[in-house]
């Protein structure tokens, strides 16, 4: 039984395990979205989220003898590269200020084709839309004088991640290859003669 197990092992020991959290939590602070198995995808968002409450707390004692330095202390017994530190502080904890909480998403994109692991996307709330580059997109398309490309829903981008954990194709357009098409149910199967039993 299995009762009051707080926490996945993934097959590592603490350290290799805490080493492994901490570089994944760095990579999705850095780009705001990941891919990995769907059981370290769950033990990665709470600790995710943790580091991002106490960025926010940081942030909101930001005034005069607030806790600002302590914050930062603490988010960098996990986060050692100074510059995701900066941009947590800067960018991720005030988009996040009026949030209670839920500040990661994590979408199943199906198996892996190699070993059949289940594979997940996990990102952070509101990292699909970014202002700044949706406001240079619109420049970019004004000048040029093309229609505007509307924005990737959650699941075009779920499904365009799942085509590439499974390694799918994409013909000259740009979409996956149609499944091939079963023959109807009336269709002749085509037969074999049966081996003969026993030895050659």
């Amino acid at each position: 039984m299995r009762h009051r197990v707080g926490h996945r092992k993934l097959g590592r020991l603490t350290d290799h395990r805490l080493s492994m959290l901490r570089n994944q939590a760095e990579a999705l602070l850095t780009h705001e979205h990941i891919t990995t198995t769907l059981p370290k995808a769950k033990e990665l968002r709470p600790f995710v989220e943790k580091i991002i409450t106490v960025a926010k707390r940081g942030v909101k004692a930001a005034e005069p003898k607030g806790k600002t330095l302590a914050a930062r202390r603490q988010v960098g017994r996990d986060i050692h590269n100074d510059d995701v530190v900066t941009k947590l502080f800067g960018d991720i904890a005030p988009r996040f200020m009026e949030r209670p909480g839920g500040y990661t998403r994590i979408l199943k994109l199906g198996m892996r084709k190699g070993d059949g692991a289940e594979t997940a996307l996990v990102e952070l709330v509101g990292s699909e839309f970014d202002p700044k580059k949706a406001a240079a997109e619109k420049a970019a398309e004004a000048e040029s004088g093309d229609a505007p490309k509307s924005q990737k829903s959650v699941g075009e981008r779920l499904r365009a991640a799942a085509s590439r954990i499974r390694g799918e194709k994409k013909d000259a357009k740009g979409n996956a290859p149609s499944k091939a098409s079963k023959p109807a149910r009336g269709a002749a199967k085509k037969t074999t003669t049966p081996r003969k039993a026993g030895g050659s």
